[in-house]
């Protein structure tokens, strides 16, 4: 019997506001504990919260960019429960009137065809404080509490862990090039809860589900809904009973572990927040934040591979980041070579920039110094293996390469009487390459090529090393 997993996610996006969604505390990561708390955010008696209309805004804009359909009537409501990082036993949230809904995020299949996720609500609540657990005991932070969240629930149309990850990706690159949150889920300002169930192939009707917490980077999320399928998928084989259950994932072990069986909608006896008031959002607002929404990282994918002929893959890599889009777009543009440029930034530039652990945006060369490279390489001036070390020092020390080039004599050398010279060296020296090569292998001019490389230091031309190496062994044999 084949199972299929129904899983849907509920995102938490910490908004990049500077003060908290109903007081006027700082939202600044880090700082001392209990440092970043007033009356309100404590919960103190009396103390009486006000909306940031920024938070408002910063909503309102993702559900625009994620299409969906806008609340013109906003209310918040209460959402009770006690905990010991809940100050006011309960959080401030919306039940019945989220801001946004109805909207959808486009993944592709492992078929390659175009998927819509759909989007079932977006709602703003205040984020909780945070427990820190020790041996002598349990301490809370509340520099958290009241920090603006928005909640992202999509509909449970997500069949694969992977359709999960490209899903999460894409609205996590959404997030970014809005500028509403930094998305680091290494600082929570990210997080992602998954609801699983599994079920019949062709079956209407869902299973029981799981809901999975803790989950902490794209990696947790596929190992643990991949779990929890096989988990589920043996217990109905064993002929057990599953139960809605809330699980979290533990790294150490790679499993769920089971938290509590699962809330329902009523132990939380949801009323309206009557200390604020109601929204009524306009048709002039919503059309005002639409108007500052910049194209987004799945257009200008979509762009780049109309526009520049690039490969799919590539378009998908360098529109994960704003900063990352915009230099390869300038770079293609003033080079008129996009499929280099593309190379070379997710290439050598990638990889310089994770062993440096820095950004695009602090990089000390420009897409014009990374189109004069590509100009180098082509006019032959540089080989790609010289190329290579003079990315290196573009991204040291913030020259144009053709000033590195000049400074450090790394000027290609095309002369076919000293790379001639060199070769003849080289075969010489290795009478073993003539025999096999006599023998039909073939193969062995690749030796002979990177010795004389080696011999001429990375400056001799390639394609004429190649030549001359061939037209000298058919001579000697």
């Amino acid at each position: 019997m084949n199972y299929e997993a129904v899983i849907g996610l509920e995102v938490h996006v910490e908004l990049s506001t500077k003060t908290k969604a109903f007081c006027g505390c700082t939202t600044q990561y880090g700082g001392k504990p209990n440092s970043h708390v007033c009356p309100v955010c404590l919960g103190l008696p009396g103390a009486l919260p006000r909306v940031n209309l920024e938070v408002v805004n910063k909503a309102i804009k993702t559900g625009l960019a994620l299409s969906c359909s806008i609340n013109r009537f906003n209310r918040f409501d209460r959402k009770n429960y006690f905990y010991p990082d809940a100050p006011k036993s309960y959080q401030i949230t919306q039940n019945d009137f989220p801001i946004c809904y109805d909207g959808y995020i486009e993944v592709t299949t492992a078929e390659g065809e175009k998927k819509k996720i759909g989007l079932e609500r977006i709602h703003m609540e205040e984020d909780a404080g945070k427990q820190l657990h020790s041996s002598k005991g349990t301490l809370v932070d509340f520099n958290r509490s009241g920090v603006p969240l928005i909640e992202i629930v999509s509909k449970p149309d997500i069949r694969t862990p992977e359709e999960a990850t490209q899903y999460l990706t894409k609205l996590r690159s959404i997030l970014l090039s809005l500028g509403v949150s930094d998305v680091k889920m290494e600082e929570g300002s990210l997080r992602c809860d998954g609801n699983i169930s599994i079920r019949e192939k062709g079956a209407s009707e869902y299973g029981v589900k799981s809901e999975i917490k803790n989950m902490n980077s794209f990696k947790a999320l596929e190992k643990a809904l991949r779990y929890e399928f096989d988990r589920q998928l043996a217990a109905i084989e064993k002929g057990e009973k599953l139960s809605v259950e809330t699980r979290r994932w533990d790294e150490a072990t790679e499993t769920t572990v089971l938290m509590r069986s699962k809330e329902m909608a009523n132990d939380y006896r949801y009323f309206p927040e009557g200390d604020l008031v109601s929204l009524n959002i306009s048709e002039e607002w919503i059309e005002g934040i639409r108007a500052s929404i910049k194209e987004l990282p799945h257009e200008k994918e979509e762009r780049f591979v109309r526009e520049y002929g690039i490969p799919s893959y590539d378009a998908m890599v360098l529109t994960l980041t704003e900063d990352m889009a915009d230099f390869f777009d300038d770079a293609a543009k003033v080079s008129g070579d996009a499929k280099g440029a593309s190379n070379w930034l997710m290439g050598d530039v990638s990889r310089l920039m994770n062993e440096k652990g820095t950004w695009i945006s602090e990089l000390k060369f420009t897409p014009k110094d990374l189109s004069d490279l590509l100009e180098l390489i082509k006019a032959g001036t540089i080989s790609t293996a010289i190329a290579k070390k003079v990315v290196e020092f573009m991204f040291v020390e913030g020259k144009n390469p053709k000033v590195i080039v000049e400074e450090k004599g790394l000027v290609q050398n095309s002369d076919e009487d000293f790379i001639l010279s060199e070769v003849k060296k080289v075969l010489d020296a290795h009478p073993n390459v003539v025999e096999d090569y006599r023998n039909g292998k073939t193969k062995i001019m690749g030796f002979a090529v990177g010795q004389t490389m080696k011999a001429t230091k990375g400056k001799a031309n390639p394609a004429i090393i190649n030549k001359l190496v061939k037209e000298e062994l058919d001579r000697r044999i």
